[in-house]
């Protein structure tokens, strides 16, 4: 399985730095630019860090792993094309096979990472974003492979906070009922904590201020969100938990598993119909 991916992952790699290398032809938009300065046209477009080599959707889900954005491309999108490889943070572009435009773009680790990946995508006409990720249990009916919706998130990490952020961070209201649509019926919402250490932290803090699980980047995307008007919400799936002050990590089989169920929820989320 691994090999597999790294072959495809080489070979969708060669293709992103062929066509970056011949340039960009714009009549192979993905999308509808209106010209305002939120959407600039695509040549006007080229952030530092992210270095496209074709353009992006407006809804994009957001792992922070590329592996996983890999793996996601290759679950949810027909003939996917590499958007970008620099500095590791693997993109693709491509339709779903309901024919709608979506692009899946790694953020890497931790707020400050993702703060650079975020404020890139809005650069390039990105209006919708979902993070899709793993996440801690910190409310212990949660086991592993159990999928949360953020209703809000505890702003504990130091990215969302240097960004304005409150003690508590909404995500945007429609796209996140959305979103909840997917979970299992009975399951609601939940409140999060986004913080900077994946080791250690106030698990038992964050649990008597009603957080459900823990995790690093939602913060930083939802306190962006708002001010860039990208529409955020959060998906994770339950990675690890805690017994007797231990972390139980999950088995990879059935990450990949419960991984896939999310990224279905997440695109049939951003599905108009």
């Amino acid at each position: 399985m691994l090999e597999a991916e790294s072959a495809v992952a080489s070979k969708v790699r060669s293709i992103a730095e062929r066509r970056a290398s011949e340039g960009f032809s714009g009549t192979d938009s993905l999308i509808a630019h209106d010209h305002t300065p939120a959407q600039r046209p695509y040549a006007r477009a080229v952030p530092h860090h992210l270095r496209p080599s074709t353009p992006y959707a407006t809804d994009v889900l957001l792992p922070g792993d590329p592996a996983r954005a890999l793996a996601f491309a290759q679950q949810l999108l027909t003939e996917p094309k590499m958007s970008n490889h620099a500095r590791g943070l693997w993109g693709y572009t491509g339709r779903t096979p309901e024919g709608r435009s979506l692009s899946i773009q790694s953020t890497g680790m931790g707020g400050p990472s993702a703060a650079i990946v975020i404020e890139e995508l809005a650069e390039l006409g990105v209006r919708r974003a979902i993070r899709v990720g793993t996440c801690g249990a910190l409310d212990p009916t949660l086991a592993h492979g159990d999928l949360v919706v953020a209703r809000d998130v505890l702003a504990e990490d130091g990215a969302s906070r240097a960004l304005g952020a409150g003690e508590v961070v909404e995500p945007d209201a429609e796209l996140t009922a959305r979103l909840a649509d997917g979970l299992p019926s009975g399951a609601a919402p939940s409140r999060i904590v986004s913080t900077d250490l994946f080791y250690g932290g106030e698990a038992e803090t964050w649990r008597r201020r009603g957080a459900a699980a823990v995790e690093m980047e939602a913060a930083t995307l939802f306190t962006l969100g708002g001010r860039l008007g990208v529409a955020t919400a959060c998906a994770l799936v339950v990675s690890d938990t805690f017994d007797d002050g231990g972390r139980r990590r999950i088995d990879d089989e059935g990450l990949a598993e419960a991984v896939e169920r999310m990224g279905e929820m997440a695109a049939a989320a951003l599905n108009p119909g």
